[in-house]
């Protein structure tokens, strides 16, 4: 077992052993498991995993086309998935949008201080002054329940089917760009118009977040399925990772937040 955990970081273990326990579980069992909501990194690790494994399949889907995060569906041969499968419900919140704005931050923050851990619900959608969230069927009956203020202000849930879903305001611009190498500094500088000495600025302020986690090792290595966001500059995606150059620098295809 210990080469499987050589190919990821060492703080990827327990999201590791969680992956194997649902494919022994599937095999097991015959039966389909279903995940929380996982961020691209994760499901990355779940893809690297399960592979092309013969008796174990698997699907994920976040709401819509697109979303960042997804419940990933693990499931045996005979299975054919559908979208009820993914035990997935979309909620708009009301609130008096002609004297309050409200941010991504608040009801991120909002939903947390529920009790809640990032991984129960999905993408928050922001389009003009309507907000939206993905969250799971089973937690829709205590979110709306609990959810009645975000700040100082009084707000309602409803329920939407996943057709109403508005496209959010994020847009993420596609770009193929080479790295010396595959640390945080060098990848910075070479997504975002700023120098390598710049980026190694940033991450030492720890302003700068991997997968949602603060960062301030310039030299930590980055992998395919990565979030990185830097703060004032926004995020990026490491899509994939496509070998080396003849100059021996990387090649990658990264995802941009404009």
């Amino acid at each position: 077992m210990t080469s499987i955990y050589q190919h990821f970081r060492p703080d990827e273990k327990e999201f590791i052993d969680q992956v194997l326990n649902w494919q022994q579980f599937v095999e097991n069992s015959y039966s389909p498991k279903l995940s929380d909501f996982l961020d691209p990194r994760q499901i990355h690790i779940v893809k690297s995993l399960i592979g092309t494994h013969s008796t174990v399949k698997y699907s994920e889907f976040g709401g819509y086309d697109n979303a960042e995060r997804k419940r990933v569906l693990l499931y045996p041969d005979y299975f054919t998935p559908e979208y009820n499968d993914f035990q997935i419900k979309l909620t708009e919140i009301e609130y008096p949008r002609k004297f309050v704005s409200l941010s991504h931050r608040q009801i991120l923050g909002s939903l947390m201080s529920l009790g809640l851990k990032r991984e129960k619900f999905g993408d928050i959608l922001i389009q003009d002054d309507r907000i939206q969230v993905v969250i799971p069927s089973e937690m829709m009956d205590y979110i709306r329940m609990e959810l009645k203020q975000i700040g100082k202000t009084n707000i309602q849930l409803v329920e939407l089917s996943l057709d109403e879903i508005i496209k959010s305001d994020e847009e993420w611009k596609e770009v193929t760009t080479t790295a010396s190498s595959l640390r945080l500094d060098a990848l910075l500088s070479s997504v975002y118009p700023i120098s390598r000495q710049k980026a190694q600025t940033l991450i030492q302020h720890g302003l700068v977040k991997v997968n949602w986690k603060e960062i301030e090792q310039t030299s930590f290595q980055c992998e395919e399925g990565d979030v990185i966001s830097a703060r004032g500059y926004g995020r990026c995606k490491i899509i994939s990772i496509e070998g080396q150059t003849k100059k021996e620098k990387w090649r990658l295809k990264a995802g941009i937040l404009k």
